[in-house]
């Protein structure tokens, strides 16, 4: 069969299709539906083009879907420059541009959305191309991509391009039970060659001596013995050192990026993933002397920063770290990651890509699809903090950040370097470069979002059909027996471990369980009084006077102390100067006392002290060394053991009447308590997975129905109440408690700043575990958070009760800046106000946040039943928030 369209089509691109690209473009002027599996950068978007073309010729509709923000704002501007503005638009929670073109561009959340709202865009639509749809294997945001292609009509020719996995065939079975006939393309062909190296010291190895060899994973014998040399060296070096002395960690980065400019391979990306460490790359390699790029580059340079940010104004270029950034870029050095400005993060990409920027640091975010191929990519370590906790690079992971290497049109061949560490071993650098065995796996559940708009539009029972027909349940029907045989095998270890935490002396897992119970109440009682504590903490250091004397409890500064200004810190907190008894002079905060303070006694305080004076200092110390606290110790006395939780008082009293509590290896036996308890939570939790398998998404739907019929958000037969009708119009991972927060009023008497502020809890999650919660601003929004904690923990004792995964707890950690934003205060104070354990917060992370309070307030301000006046405070707080870092355009 001819095919004219893709002759015409290719006949404009200026290079030769590849075959895989045929095949599938091919297919689809054929009609068929098709999956694309190929590596990074083998062209896969051409096909997604190509569906375009088609769309455009036939005078039909074509939408672009793309996981990311950014990726959709690029390629809305691949598409403008081939096919004209006003035939393409864009469509993304910060832009809408000619929206009813032909050709959209929009991330997958937008075209998810208008399928549940029934909009009037959908109309005419004859393709949708789905990029990166590896995605849906994505825990967060994956169930998104399957909710799409179940729910786009039958009319729609889907196009779904993928990176390379192993179950395409898999996938592919599913897509067809969905979508009707699909043709699988799979290309495990590069068009640039990648060579595999290893930087041993300042010596370069490759990886494999030849190409069988890399088919057999066979590492380079050269490479295997200088290694193997080196960690013999190292280890002696460490044995005649001591055991605590740290080991060999492999050359500097400055020495790496000279090398690769040595070796002809920049521009380079080097991934490290840590944020702070790209940036102190950056600042090592200056420190160093680096400069990678020539007089005329440096001029080009600037200019391009110039027209890119010339907008932002001068003070807040300050706080952003601004000239400093300029200086590494004039350099041809940056770093890339989620904590800079994205105004930052895309110069420093079109930098990049213009070939200006030579070496780049950057976490593994940059890998996520945007177009930023290098000559060169260097991996630091194989070794990733995920969140939780410290893993090794799967195969996937590996190939993906690797696959950036080698320029299409540019390179006649890439070049991935792992740096070697006495940790590394070849061996197992080979195994990540030469296996393919990543599946994709579905991350698809129901959402109470979901539900009602399921239940809305096509009811219930036809609803229950629509998920089982998602690939998650595809996949679990499938999977049963490996999960019985892994429940099998921990009731074996937890037998060994029942065992090993036998007592002579009684039931040691009965004692353990109040051990248990004691830390979960006393985790809950921590929760409950933080809040209040600190504000009894700042209530009581707003009280204190010049003179008065007063125990700090802890930390560097533990002693007495008296005051010398009882003056508040930049943003209305008490934070008093102080004179400690060992002459240190300045200001304290709440956060340095666990209960209120009070004043133990006066000393008289100079009317014209000045505590910079060493001799002042020493007078006045002397004279607090002196002071009479025999007061304190009775007040103490007095205090001691007051207000003790009668819960807790009862477990502990039930532990120590324990015969266990008495056995002399009660700590060893509590040890393997603690590995049976973690693992017999594992296997219940996976017990529970067995026994859901079968229709597992249907009942799971079931119990989310069963939950929003008690709410009254469906009604008693089952139809979708007012309330469930507003449910169906917010979009976030918190949806339920959004609109319980919604129907109960709290948000309605807050001023536009105090809404964006309290609204900001359902969102944020810090990016670590933080020791101890941020403090919040008084009044109506400490009460609105107050509330929105009461409905969260009503909302979650539901859910166990259900038997349903519970909605996130509320994280106050964003509420201080972006109230103080909203209010108008500088960014400086803005991003000094975060809760963040190593200083300022990042600016991009509060752009990020930022950029999602406004997506929620937007939603609020369109609720069904929400109030005229909250609406309007809504839109107001999106004014108030979009200015600045915030109104900078990313499509610009």
């Amino acid at each position: 069969m001819t095919s004219p369209l893709l002759t015409e089509f290719a006949g404009g691109l200026g290079f030769e299709l590849d075959p895989f690209q045929r095949t599938a473009c091919r297919a689809l002027e054929e009609g068929r539906g098709v999956l694309v599996c190929a590596p990074t950068g083998a062209g896969k978007t051409v096909v997604g083009e190509f569906a375009v073309h088609l769309a455009l010729q036939r005078g039909l509709k074509c939408f672009y879907t793309t996981p990311i923000k950014a990726l959709s704002n690029q390629k809305f501007h691949d598409l403008i420059q081939r096919y004209g503005a006003d035939r393409v638009g864009l469509l993304t929670g910060d832009n809408s541009i000619n929206g009813d073109a032909p050709v959209v561009v929009m991330t997958t959340e937008v075209l998810r959305n208008m399928l549940y709202a029934g909009s009037s865009t959908l109309t005419g639509l004859s393709y949708v191309v789905m990029d990166e749809v590896h995605y849906l294997a994505d825990r967060f945001r994956g169930a998104v991509w399957e909710e799409v292609i179940i729910h786009l009509p039958e009319s729609v020719t889907l196009v779904s391009l993928s990176a390379t996995v192993s179950n395409a065939e898999e996938f592919a079975d599913w897509l067809v039970t969905v979508r009707g006939e699909t043709e699988v393309v799979v290309s495990e062909h590069r068009p640039v060659p990648l060579w595999q190296h290893m930087l041993v010291g300042k010596r370069m190895f490759d990886l494999f001596h030849s190409a069988d060899a890399a088919r057999a994973h066979d590492v380079h014998p050269e490479l295997l013995r200088y290694t193997r040399e080196i960690a013999r060296r190292a280890e002696m070096g460490a044995v005649k050192r001591g055991a605590g002395r740290r080991r060999n960690t492999g050359p500097a980065r400055p020495d790496i990026v000279d090398r690769l400019d040595s070796e002809g391979l920049l521009p380079a990306i080097l991934f490290i993933f840590s944020r702070a460490a790209c940036d102190a790359a950056v600042q090592q390699c200056m420190q160093a002397g680096l400069r990678l790029t020539s007089p005329d580059e440096r001029v080009e340079i600037r200019q391009v920063v110039e027209r890119r940010i010339g907008n932002i104004p001068s003070e807040d270029l300050h706080a952003l770290g601004y000239w400093e950034w300029l200086d590494g870029l004039e350099r041809g050095l940056a770093a890339h990651h989620a904590g800079m400005l994205p105004a930052f993060k895309e110069v420093v990409e079109d930098l990049f890509v213009r070939g200006l920027v030579k070496a780049v640091f950057a976490t593994e975010t940059l890998a996520l699809g945007i177009n930023m191929p290098a000559r060169c990519v260097v991996l630091e370590k194989l070794v990733k903090f995920n969140g939780e906790a410290h893993v090794d690079l799967t195969p996937g992971e590996y190939t993906q950040l690797t696959g950036r290497a080698g320029r299409r049109g540019i390179d006649v061949e890439g070049h991935a370097v792992v740096v070697f560490t006495p940790e590394v071993d070849p061996r197992h650098v080979a195994g990540l470069a030469s296996t393919r065995t990543y599946p994709l796996r579905s991350s698809f559940r129901p959402s109470y979002n979901m539900a009602v708009n399921l239940v809305g539009s096509v009811g219930a029972a036809a609803s229950r059909e629509l998920l089982e027909s998602s690939f998650a349940q595809f996949q679990a029907d499938r999977s049963v027996v490996g999960l019985a045989r892994q429940v099998q095998r921990n009731n074996e270890t937890l037998s060994i471990y029942d065992t090993e935490m036998g007592c002579e002396h009684g039931d040691f897992a009965e004692y353990f369980a109040i051990r248990v119970k004691i830390a979960e109440r006393e985790k809950e009682l921590s929760r409950i009084s933080q809040q209040a504590r600190r504000a009894e903490v700042n209530n009581s250091l707003e009280q204190l006077k010049v003179g008065d004397v007063i125990r700090i409890p802890g930390g560097r500064r533990a002693g007495l102390a008296v005051i010398l200004d009882p003056g508040v810190g930049p943003f209305g907190e008490p934070r008093p100067v102080v004179l400690t008894e060992d002459r240190w002079a300045g200001r304290i905060s709440a956060g340095e006392f666990s209960s209120p303070v009070t004043a133990l006694g006066r000393v008289r305080v100079p009317r014209h002290f000045n505590h910079r004076a060493p001799a002042e200092r020493r007078d006045l110390a002397s004279s607090l060394r002196n002071l009479d606290l025999t007061q304190e110790r009775g007040s103490r006395r007095r205090g001691s053991g007051a207000g003790e939780d009668k819960q807790l008082a009862a477990l502990r009293k039930a532990l120590r009447a324990h015969p266990c509590h008495a056995c002399p290896e009660r700590e060893d036996h509590a040890r393997w308590a603690e590995r049976g308890h973690r693992l017999g939570k594992d296997t219940e939790a996976l017990r529970a997975k067995v026994a859901n398998r079968t229709n597992s998404l249907s009942r799971t739907f079931d119990k989310i129905c069963d939950l929003l019929t008690e709410r009254a958000y469906l009604g008693p037969d089952g139809e979708v109440t007012d309330s469930g009708r507003m449910l169906g119009r917010l979009w976030t991972e918190a949806d339920l408690l959004v609109a319980e927060c919604l129907r109960s009023g709290i948000w309605e008497e807050l001023q536009p700043h105090e809404l964006a502020a309290a609204a900001s809890v359902v969102l944020y999650e810090a990016r670590r575990e933080v020791d101890e919660q941020a403090s919040i601003p008084r009044g109506a929004v400490a009460s609105a958070v107050d509330s929105t904690w009461r409905i969260y923990q009503e909302l979650a004792a539901d859910e166990r009760r259900h038997g349903l995964a519970q909605t996130r707890e509320p994280d106050v950690g964003f509420v201080w800046p972006i109230y103080r934003w909203a209010k108008g205060e500088p960014l400086a104070k803005v991003l000094a106000s975060g809760h963040q354990l190593d200083g300022d917060m990042p600016a991009g992370d509060f752009v990020r946040w930022a950029r999602q309070v406004i997506d929620l307030l937007s939603q609020i301000a369109d609720a069904p039943g929400a109030s005229a006046t909250l609406r309007q405070n809504a839109r107001s707080a999106m004014d108030a928030i979009n200015r600045g870092v915030l109104a900078y355009s990313s499509v610009a």
